[in-house]
């Protein structure tokens, strides 16, 4: 059993880990357009299309190895698979900051998708040291602090790369060996051992997890609702970076700073917000308000190309990222304790799957309307897009029924 101590000591670790995640995330992002036209030579809207595919495959190894790294936390534990995410993140960067060529960065995406994606074994740590009513709220500590280290990451990245397009890859690739370093000593294992159960290998992939998870009631509705609203949220990812220099004409600093401000803004809804609303309101209803927030602010993207209007929509942005970690907390609540990893990892892969489909769709588009091929100019497509894809998780939390123990 987990001491108070122990329990204090893992959460710590699992929010600094979120937050390393997130600034190593955040700081390629600004520069990863300009490595692109850097390697191959291409125009930003061919860059476009490449960072899709680089996206993709990240996502294609996610889904396959989701449900895998997910049971094998429920069979060995939180700790072991958590430490063997944080070397692959590692070695994910570096892999990309030393890249001669771009089948090395599609190389280093593989390895983060495949090993290396780290909120799977992060929401279930936190799951194993939550109660039921407690779940939403520690999924929002980890939504915020991604947010925290969103605030830092972009900003940093848009900076050093003054200095260097590669020179972001190493800081983030440092940092998250760093951080493996320190969860070695400071990482404890969060599963009690009576709650860990043998391994399955019928169930340790996509579709064997879709079947086990199939027959616990009332959570296929959920999963749909999980996938559908991660399809159409994976817009700010997949083709942000992308998009803002094309929409609004913004050079990689400019792009830092808009990511910075989603940051602050989703720092604060999550840290703030979205206990008291959830606490009111309940899971269900806090996921309608923020779906419904998100599909505003998408048609504003796409409709509207002043750069003024777009950054002021990026401080309140948050109020989106409340969706998540209550789509996230009424499916735990429908799922035993010693099967919190494996639907982890089967987000995972939906998360995956819907990571897949998002940078051919969004960047595809995004790609095609602003190249010579296109009849008119439109690059907001990718946002109406998601705009349009987000009705349909809205709809199905308007119809679903509540838990019977719980009013969200």
């Amino acid at each position: 059993m987990i001491t108070d101590r122990e329990r204090k000591s893992a959460t710590r670790f699992v929010l600094f880990t979120i937050f390393i995640y997130s600034v190593g995330f955040g700081i390629i992002m600004p520069v990863l357009p300009e490595l692109i036209i850097e390697l191959e030579g291409v125009s930003l809207s061919e860059a476009t299309l490449i960072g899709g595919f680089i996206s993709a495959t990240y996502a294609l190894f996610q889904f396959l190895m989701g449900p895998l790294v997910g049971n094998l936390g429920d069979r060995f534990g939180r700790r072991p698979v958590f430490l063997i995410s944080l070397l692959a993140f590692g070695i994910d960067f570096a892999l990309m900051g030393l890249a001669p060529s771009i089948i090395w960065l599609f190389i280093g995406r593989a390895i983060a998708g495949g090993l290396g994606a780290i909120f799977g074994p992060a929401n279930a740590a936190m799951a194993d040291m939550s109660s039921d009513e407690d779940r939403a709220k520690s999924f929002g500590l980890v939504g915020a602090a991604f947010g925290i280290g969103f605030i830092i990451g972009p900003a940093l990245g848009g900076f050093l790369g003054d200095y260097g397009t590669r020179i972001p890859f190493f800081v983030a690739g440092g940092l998250a060996f760093l951080n493996f370093i320190y969860g070695w000593f400071a990482f404890p294992e969060t599963i009690a051992p009576e709650e860990k159960r043998p391994f399955d290998w019928k169930r340790a992939n996509p579709l064997g997890a879709l079947l086990n998870l199939g027959k616990l009631p009332k959570l296929l509705g959920v999963a749909a609702i999980y996938f559908m609203w991660m399809l159409s949220n994976s817009i700010y990812p997949t083709s942000w970076a992308f998009f803002a220099p094309a929409q609004y004409g913004w050079d990689s600093k400019m792009v830092g700073i808009s990511l910075t401000c989603v940051g602050v803004s989703t720092a604060l809804v999550q840290a703030l917000l979205i206990g008291r609303f959830v606490g009111t309101v309940g899971e269900r209803k806090t996921a309608i308000f923020s779906i419904s927030v998100a599909i505003i602010m998408f048609a504003i993207y796409a409709l509207f190309d002043s750069g003024w209007v777009a950054l002021l929509l990026c401080l309140i942005v948050g109020l989106q990222g409340m969706a998540m970690p209550s789509i996230n907390a009424m499916m735990s609540r429908r799922t035993p304790s010693n099967m919190q990893g494996e639907l982890q990892g089967f987000n995972g892969s939906m998360a995956a799957l819907a990571a897949m489909i998002a940078p051919l769709l969004y960047n595809g588009s995004l790609s095609y309307f602003t190249s010579d091929a296109a009849p008119f100019r439109f690059v907001g497509a990718p946002f109406a897009i998601a705009a349009i894809v987000a009705i349909i998780p809205l709809f199905l939390l308007m119809i679903i029924k509540p838990s019977p123990d719980h009013k969200g």
